[in-house]
């Protein structure tokens, strides 16, 4: 449904920390199904961990944060001039290893909106596992300029 580069037109993110290949289904402001594919090039595998290479919980639960930006963004006027940030995360859970080669399905549906929040709930699996699950909530700012 979007491709990387429709994604970095909405997303301010570049590599290392665009972590959003694919976005495949949206309803609008209500969920958004995105996909990572996890690459062994990935930046982060040098030292998480040598030898033993497992994408951080951190980097998945931000993966979930630009599917929802994604999301919220899409139909924004002036979205250029905006950026969401964290406000918190909430009920993280970790619920198994996620390796070079694994495809995370990123699927995210809005719990709560106002004009400058937004809460969700984000959960990511790998086929058809449940590997990370929190909810999340973010605040739209003006982007400095």
């Amino acid at each position: 449904m979007l491709t990387i580069t429709e994604i970095m037109k909405l997303l301010p993110h570049r590599y290392p920390m665009l972590l959003v290949d694919r976005v495949i289904e949206i309803e609008e402001g209500k969920r958004i199904v995105g996909l990572k594919n996890v690459s062994a090039n990935e930046q982060f595998f040098q030292g998480h961990f040598p030898g033993a290479p497992v994408m951080p919980g951190v980097l998945i639960v931000e993966a979930m944060a630009q599917c929802a930006a994604i999301l919220g963004l899409r139909d924004m006027p002036d979205r250029e001039k905006k950026l969401f940030l964290f406000g918190g995360v909430d009920k993280a859970r970790f619920r198994r290893p996620v390796v070079p080669g694994d495809q995370l399905r990123l699927e995210c549906v809005v719990l709560h909106r106002r004009s400058l929040s937004v809460k969700i709930h984000g959960k990511a699996t790998v086929d058809g596992q449940l590997v990370a699950e929190a909810e999340l909530f973010s605040v739209l700012i003006d982007r400095p300029e």
